[in-house]
């Protein structure tokens, strides 16, 4: 109720709002809906569905876009004003909801409501966030709306939470709690029953080995703790153990005598602080003055698609998804369109259409939002002439200076300028006529703009997928077009050797991921070594017809840079490619180890043991705990049986998995207390990924949560994992508890 008083906006979404609902331009219907009195859901139902209704959180909506942001409301812009237009973008991959108010004041209404709950929560703290998530069980289960809950629904709750606990012990903690002993809990009694269920044993005991008296660490106690369990660095230790007194320590009194107690012992272990990604590695941390080959490029491929490769949807949210997620090399297949417009599409298949303008406006708008850095446009060009050169009028007229049209200083360069120096400039990535140095020394001739046949990556789909569409032998390129690409020029590759003696850097070759594997198997060093001077993209197989990926560890082990996944797809590749890039500020460029980087240095992924400064470590993770973990069977009655699997994904060597033993019937509180050994060849290139799983005997075992991080990025010591759900979203307050130590093998 708080959140409402003396907020216009919020008081009209209460009492509700009938909008319509569209999904095309010939879906349009009537929909009321209104905020919750709790300020965290939204409840809408249809006039004709009976009592049936559906709600959706707040916390699952990204953001508002307002007027035609887009493409089912652009598709309706003759009809609907855009001032009564808005759409809410939910986090992960679930599609958008898209709606027209009755007035713009209407729209204003829930646009600015909307924008302020999403504020409220992102500031919300830990604690808050915690009360939020108790009372939202509350009401789920208080069934008769009476604001109280008997021993009953307390029952018909725990199995919602996941806890199957026996029935003494649950009216033990029921009658201890209902302090106004009138056989029902409510809110605040229920608050008290909800945290004497989750009192953590496990880190109670942590807790009591290193307090003194048992009551409250000391700051000495802390100081011990954090310099001989957490490894934090001797010099700055003390210093330390006050900010997170200040910081997460609730008792005033405690703080006073600069002591820390259980509870906020708690908070700092399950802050950003206390987790298992060192936050220093969250942020902008790395070298980005360094050639732009010489990093890891989040990159997407057939980034318009939004499901399979044959009858999908194509869309340019696919382009601002992608770019939400810390992308910076997105691809785009552009034909001959009608009127004269290209349109980008999955050639020779039923993908439904867009216009090329629109995605070069999609760039435009939404490129530089998550991260400053250079984006690469990968054209896979089918148009004729005529349409090339509408293509780089679009190019030109609508991305203005952002559109990297020559090299940065007009001289002819060496080798690649840094992200650093690129930042917010787009390069287009294509067939070119002639080379750089022809371009920044006079005017080519026209009769040498024909290049090389269709794409290598549709040569490979045709060949998958049909057989007999005829192939353009030479194909013209427009000089406007090959102006456009700089330091991207695409080339077919003939071996190794050829490109060491012939190819300039700029030149970027495109392999299948099983040409890749080829060259991986047969000359891993040499593979290496060319990515050291140049770029190289990898992309899915055309049999990949229903947007799989493949693992992109085995192609960032060669050092290629750019490494095109189908992002619609979640899965543990797309896992791996958040949990790469999830370090470095999510800028979407992460630098490569400085023995990928030297061509002078031989690194083949294949034997890390005979590459110069070769130090392997020992990785121990003994798995703790599980907290609140996420409900997967549908079936009121069922309680996962969860198990831990700790996967490394590296050079072959250091691929591994290991996995505790499983829990009979507590996704609530599971305790295990196993430990897990590896041992890791390449640290530097290795992946640590945690997957929960629901045991099951009978049938395949059910994906629960996971999180991925770079070896590189962990914290030692005591450490909470958040847990993410399989699109990638957090799953609060799911997590697990571990320890942590990395040794020397040498």
């Amino acid at each position: 109720g708080e959140c409402i008083q003396g907020d216009d906006n919020l008081q009209s979404m209460i009492v509700g709002t009938v909008m319509r609902k569209i999904k095309s331009r010939t879906w349009k219907k009537q929909r009321y809906f209104k905020l919750q009195e709790d300020c965290m859901t939204i409840w809408y139902k249809s006039k004709k569905a009976g009592n049936a209704h559906s709600t959706f959180s707040v916390s699952d909506v990204e953001t508002v876009r307002e007027g035609h942001q887009s493409e089912v409301l652009l598709s309706i812009a003759d009809e609907f004003p855009p001032d009564r237009c808005f759409t809410l973008v939910f986090r992960g991959r679930r599609g958008n909801l898209d709606l027209v108010a009755d007035s713009a004041d209407e729209a204003q209404s829930w646009i600015k409501g909307m924008k302020k709950l999403i504020e409220n929560l992102e500031n919300m703290g830990e604690s808050e966030k915690l009360d939020q998530w108790i009372c939202e069980w509350f009401k789920k289960a208080d069934k008769n709306n009476d604001g109280r809950m008997n021993f009953r629904e307390i029952r018909v709750l725990l199995k919602m939470m996941n806890v199957d606990m026996n029935e003494h012990h649950a009216h033990r903690l029921f009658m201890t709690a209902d302090k106004s002993q009138t056989g029902t809990l409510e809110d605040d009694e229920f608050v008290l029953f909800y945290k004497m269920l989750t009192q953590r044993e496990d880190v109670l005991r942590v807790f009591q080995d290193y307090s003194g008296d048992g009551q409250k660490l000391s700051l000495r106690d802390l100081e011990e703790f954090l310099r001989d369990e957490q490894l934090e660095e001797v010099d700055g230790v003390q210093q330390l153990a006050m900010e997170l007194i200040e910081r997460y320590e609730p008792s005033d009194t405690a703080k006073m005598l600069k002591a820390m107690s259980i509870d906020g012992f708690l908070m700092y272990l399950a802050s950003a602080e206390g987790s298992i990604f060192h936050p220093r590695q969250q942020s902008l941390y790395q070298d980005m003055t360094q050639p732009l080959n010489h990093y890891f490029i989040s990159s997407s491929h057939n980034t318009y698609l939004m499901e399979d490769q044959l009858r999908g949807h194509s869309s340019v949210e696919g382009y601002i998804r992608a770019f939400k997620r810390g992308c910076r090399c997105v691809e785009v297949d552009c034909w001959d369109g009608p009127n004269g417009e290209p349109i980008v599409y999955h050639g020779h298949t039923f993908t439904s259409k867009i216009l090329f303008k629109d995605v070069v406006i999609a760039l435009r708008n939404y490129a530089f939002k998550v991260s400053e850095y250079p984006v690469i446009l990968s054209t896979e060009n089918h148009c004729g002439v005529e349409q090339q050169r509408v293509m780089a009028q679009h190019l030109n007229t609508i991305l203005g200076d952002k559109l990297l049209k020559s090299t940065l200083d007009g001289k002819i360069p060496v080798s690649f300028p840094s992200p650093e120096e690129l930042k917010g400039k787009i390069l287009l990535k294509g067939k070119k006529i002639g080379g750089l140095e022809e371009s920044l020394n006079g005017p080519v001739e026209p009769e040498d703009s024909l290049t090389g046949e269709v794409s290598d990556e549709d040569e490979a789909f045709i060949q998958f997928n049909s057989r007999s569409f005829p192939q353009k032998s030479k194909q013209r390129l427009s000089k406007e077009l090959s102006d456009c690409v700089v330091y991207c020029k695409s080339v077919h590759f003939s071996s190794f050797k050829h490109s060491r003696i012939h190819s300039k850097f700029y030149e970027i070759s495109s392999f299948t991921e099983s040409k890749a594997r080829k060259h991986l198997r047969e000359a891993g060093a040499e593979f290496v070594r060319h990515n050291a001077r140049q770029l190289t993209r990898v992309y899915p197989s055309g049999l990949r017809t229903d947007s799989s990926n493949f693992n992109p560890q085995e192609m960032w082990n060669t050092g290629t840079q750019i490494v095109a996944l189908n992002f619609q797809t979640a899965g543990v590749e797309m896992d791996l490619n958040d949990g790469l890039f999830g370090q470095n500020g999510r800028c979407g460029y992460v630098l490569k180890p400085d023995f990928m980087r030297m061509s002078e240095r031989s690194f083949d992924p294949e034997v890390p043991i005979n590459r110069e400064g070769y130090r392997p470590l020992s990785l121990c993770i003994q798995v703790i705990s599980g907290q609140q973990l996420p409900k997967v069977n549908i079936k009121e009655s069922s309680v996962v049986d969860p198990f831990v699997r700790v996967e490394i994904h590296g050079v072959p060597l250091d691929q591994a998995k290991q996995e505790t033993r499983y829990i009979d019937n507590n996704g609530f509180n599971p305790v295990w207390y196993d430990t897990l050994r590896f041992t890791i060849h390449a640290p530097e290139l290795a992946l640590v990924r945690f997957v929960v799983e629901d045991y099951d005997k009978a049938s395949r075992n059910d994906f629960v949560g996971q999180y991925t991080l770079p070896f590189s990025c962990i914290q030692q010591g005591y450490r909470h994992i958040h847990l993410l759900s399989k699109d990638g979203t957090s799953i609060p307050p799911a997590s697990l508890f571990v320890h942590v130590r990395i040794t020397n093998l040498v």
